[in-house]
C-alpha cells in the first residue's frame, strides 16, 4: 500500500467545521487505498476523543498544540514573508519539522495538503502533491468586505489581494489541485483554472437518515458555525427580516439557530421565538424535529454542507441562489429559491400551508442529494488522481 502524507490546519475532530468535515470523510475513505501519516494543528490541547477518531485511519497522527502567542507570531511572519495573513496564523515551525521528518524517514509517495493556509509546509516539498483548495477564498474575501464595518475593510482588502496572489502561485507550484465546486473554480484567480480537479463533499447517509417516529414542530432551522461571518449574516438575516414576515402570518412558528460558538450578534437574536442553542451534540435532533430547513447565505463561497445534511434528513429547504450555485438542486422541485427577505419568508408560509408540496419537495431533494453527493464516490476519484499522479 502507497504512503500519503496528509497536511490539515486543524484536527478533524469534532466536526463542527466544514474543512473538518470534509478532512474526516476523505481520512475514512483514503485509507482504504493508502497509508497515511497525518500532520495536523491544533487550537490548544485537540478533542479528547480525536486520537481515537482518527487512529483507525492513520499509520502515523501527529497533531502540533498551537498557542495564540504563537499564531500571532506567524501572522507577523506573513507579512514579511509576502503569504496571506491565515497562512501565517496557521504555520507552525514544528509542524514544517515533522513534515521533514515523515518525508525523509517514510518516504510517501504522495503528501496531500487541505486550503492555501498549508502552502508554507509544502515548501522544498521534492514528491507529487495535491492541494486542496475547497473553496476559491479570494472571493468570499471579497464577498466579505461588502457588507463587513468600516474599520475591517481594509484589513480585508489586503487579506483579499495577498490570497488571490497566493492562490495563484499555489497552482503553479502543487501538481494537482482540487475544488469543491464548477462555480468556485470559475472564480479562481489564475488562467489555467481548468486544470483544478472537482472533488464535491458528500453525506453520511448511514448517519443522516431521518426518524420516521419523530414529532414535527412548527420550526424553522438553520444550522452551522455561528461564529463563520457568512452564517453569522445569514443567521441574522433570517431572524430580522424574514421571519418577522412569517410570523405576521403564523405568530407560533419558532426559529432555531442550532451551532457551535455563536457570535454575540447571533446571542442578541434569542428571544421568545428564537432560540440560539450553541454546541449540539447530535443535530439530527433538531433535523428530525424542524419542519422546514432555510439557509438565505449571502456571502462566502462554496458547497454547503448543512445543505446537504438537510436535504438527506428530509426536509424542505430554501437557500439563495449563491448557494444553490454550487448545490445544482432544482429550483421548484428539489429546492426553493429565495433573494429577498420577502420571497424567503413566501416560501416559508407556502410550505408551511402546503404540506404535500413540501413533503414532495422533500422527497425529491433527498434523491437528488443521495444520487450526486457521496463521501465515498468522491474520495475514490480523489484517490485515483493520487495514484496517476504518483505513478
Amino acid at each position: 500500500m502507497q504512503k500519503l502524507l496528509v497536511v490539515l490546519p486543524r484536527v478533524p475532530w469534532p466536526l463542527e467545521k466544514g474543512d473538518k468535515l470534509r478532512a474526516y470523510h476523505q481520512l475514512h475513505f483514503l485509507s482504504h487505498h493508502f497509508e497515511i501519516y497525518l500532520v495536523a494543528l491544533s487550537e490548544g490541547k485537540p478533542h479528547p476523543q480525536a486520537l481515537t477518531q482518527l487512529k483507525p485511519f492513520c499509520k502515523e497522527i501527529h497533531i502540533i498544540p498551537t498557542s495564540l502567542a504563537r499564531r500571532f507570531w506567524g501572522m507577523l511572519k506573513a507579512l514579511f514573508a509576502g503569504w496571506p495573513l491565515q497562512a501565517g496564523y496557521f504555520y507552525h515551525s514544528r509542524a514544517y519539522r515533522e513534515i521533514r521528518k515523515i518525508l525523509s524517514f517514510h518516504n510517501p509517495s504522495f503528501a496531500y495538503f487541505q486550503l492555501a493556509r498549508t502552502g508554507p509546509y509544502a515548501r522544498g516539498l521534492s514528491i507529487p502533491s495535491i492541494i486542496d483548495f475547497q473553496d476559491t477564498f479570494s472571493a468570499g474575501i471579497q464577498r466579505r468586505i461588502e457588507k463587513a464595518p468600516f474599520w475591517v475593510k481594509p484589513f480585508l482588502y489586503f487579506e483579499y489581494l495577498r490570497l488571490k496572489q497566493y492562490e495563484a502561485a499555489l497552482l503553479d507550484a502543487f501538481t494537482e489541485a482540487t475544488l469543491i465546486s464548477l462555480p468556485d473554480r470559475d472564480l479562481f484567480p489564475h488562467p489555467n483554472r481548468n486544470r483544478i480537479h472537482i472533488i464535491p463533499n458528500g453525506v453520511d447517509f448511514e448517519f443522516f437518515t431521518p426518524n420516521p417516529s419523530a414529532i414535527k414542530e412548527e420550526w424553522v432551522l438553520f444550522t452551522g458555525n455561528m461564529n463563520y461571518p457568512p452564517n453569522v449574516d445569514a443567521a441574522c438575516f433570517l431572524a430580522k427580516e424574514i421571519m418577522p414576515q412569517v410570523w405576521k402570518v403564523r405568530p407560533s412558528v419558532k426559529l432555531i439557530l442550532a451551532g457551535a460558538t455563536p457570535h454575540p450578534s447571533v446571542k442578541a437574536l434569542e428571544n421568545g421565538k428564537t432560540i440560539v442553542t450553541g454546541w449540539v451534540n447530535d443535530m439530527r435532533e433538531y433535523y428530525n424535529r424542524a419542519a422546514i430547513f432555510v439557509a438565505p447565505m449571502r456571502m462566502g463561497t462554496g458547497l454547503q454542507n448543512k445543505l446537504l445534511e438537510a436535504m438527506a434528513m428530509l426536509l424542505p429547504c430554501v437557500t439563495s441562489p449563491l448557494a444553490n450555485q454550487s448545490l445544482g438542486a432544482a429550483e421548484g422541485r428539489e429546492i426553493l429559491i429565495g433573494t429577498t427577505a420577502h420571497e424567503f419568508a413566501l416560501h416559508i408560509i407556502h410550505l408551511f400551508n402546503d404540506n404535500k408540496f413540501a413533503q414532495q419537495l422533500a422527497s425529491n431533494g433527498s434523491i437528488f442529494v443521495k444520487n450526486n453527493y457521496s463521501w465515498e464516490k468522491a474520495t475514490h476519484r480523489l484517490a485515483d488522481i493520487i495514484r496517476q499522479t504518483a505513478q
